[in-house]
């Protein structure tokens, strides 16, 4: 059997156990949603929690395959589990795709690097491993290091086609953590969508899905964190068909000697960013875009964001920023109407 046949078998497994329940399309019209038919689940995955709400008039519990599809994603994308494909690929030179979801995340990978000059690019993962935010138990290295580490960053050191990807440079590595949750996000969305839901919220480690209107009959209303005082918003926009994804250093870093050191690398220096900005959300129709442009925008900046959010108008951006002492924002003009009292 070819590792094409053998992907093919995988993957009608896993759809099939996904979408076992039978396909639901409902009649009700929109206005006589009822907040009775809105269910909740909670759960964890990727090293943080998940909260799902969606509108069901049957009321199934949809947990169960919910949790079934995020535990193959993360067989697939999780670089802490040590039989996941990417592990397999970070420990060898070659490897081939037998669950769904490597290629996808790797080609949007591809496509946002392109898109900020090579901002976004998982082959960091030596550098942010080098930094102890990987697996192993790593801080602090010294220049030779970073100049050492630094040759085995870049998306031309491997090839990839929809059944495998290769090394072109021994020791090349991947690291999803900066668009997986968002990649998890859609996952989840579209199992929903192929269950016929049409109005529901996906939060994976707050990065976030929205599909229609909530149980007020509304928009769903989102919060954005606060970087100067956690676990307080700053503000909070509406969203029905959109996603949104928040990237900052004020929840993943540590401290040595009273320094703080966070996990945001710039790929092209090896160093952690130092700038001004705090935190970045961005809105897109996907949530893996999301997720992947927000991380990019933090490393780029406040100035050479904005020059490819205009290239780029799709997406809705929202930058907070500290400006000598004082905190600011940036918002792109389609937020205007997006933006509410928190």
């Amino acid at each position: 059997m070819n590792p094409n046949q053998k992907k093919n078998i995988i993957y009608s497994i896993v759809l099939l156990a996904s979408v076992a329940i039978t396909w639901w399309v409902r009649n009700q019209p929109e206005a006589e949603t009822s907040k009775d038919t809105y269910i909740k689940v909670q759960g964890k995955t990727m090293g943080t929690t998940y909260n799902i709400k969606y509108r069901d008039d049957q009321s199934r519990d949809l947990k169960p395959s919910i949790d079934s599809l995020l535990e193959v994603f993360n067989q697939s994308v999780n670089h802490y589990l040590p039989d996941s494909e990417i592990t397999q690929f970070n420990q060898q030179d070659t490897l081939y795709f037998d669950l769904p979801y490597f290629y996808p995340v790797l080609k949007r990978s591809d496509e946002i690097m392109q898109a900020t000059n090579g901002a976004f690019d998982p082959t960091v993962a030596p550098l942010v491993n080098a930094w102890g935010f990987g697996p192993e138990d790593q801080r602090l290295p010294d220049s030779t290091t970073i100049d050492s580490l630094l040759q085995l960053v870049g998306f031309g050191k491997i090839d990839y086609t929809e059944e495998y990807v290769t090394k072109k440079v021994t020791d090349v590595s991947l690291n999803f953590s900066a668009i997986a949750k968002g990649g998890g996000v859609d996952v989840v969305g579209e199992y929903l969508d192929q269950q016929g839901v049409e109005n529901f919220m996906v939060e994976i480690g707050g990065e976030v899905l929205c599909r229609g209107i909530n149980d007020k009959g509304e928009p769903w209303k989102i919060g954005i964190d606060d970087p100067n005082r956690i676990g307080n918003m700053s503000a909070a926009v509406t969203l029905s068909n959109q996603a949104i994804a928040t990237s900052g250093n004020y929840r993943n870093y540590y401290e040595v000697d009273g320094k703080k050191y966070a996990h945001t690398i710039d790929p092209k220096t090896g160093q952690q960013v130092t700038h001004s900005v705090l935190s970045v959300s961005v809105i897109a129709d996907d949530c893996m875009t999301a997720d992947g442009f927000a991380t990019a925008f933090m490393v780029l900046g406040l100035e050479a964001t904005q020059k490819i959010i205009a290239r780029n108008p799709s997406l809705e951006v929202l930058i907070i920023y500290d400006d000598n002492g004082t905190t600011k924002t940036f918002q792109t003009n389609g937020l205007e109407d997006m933006v509410v009292n928190s």
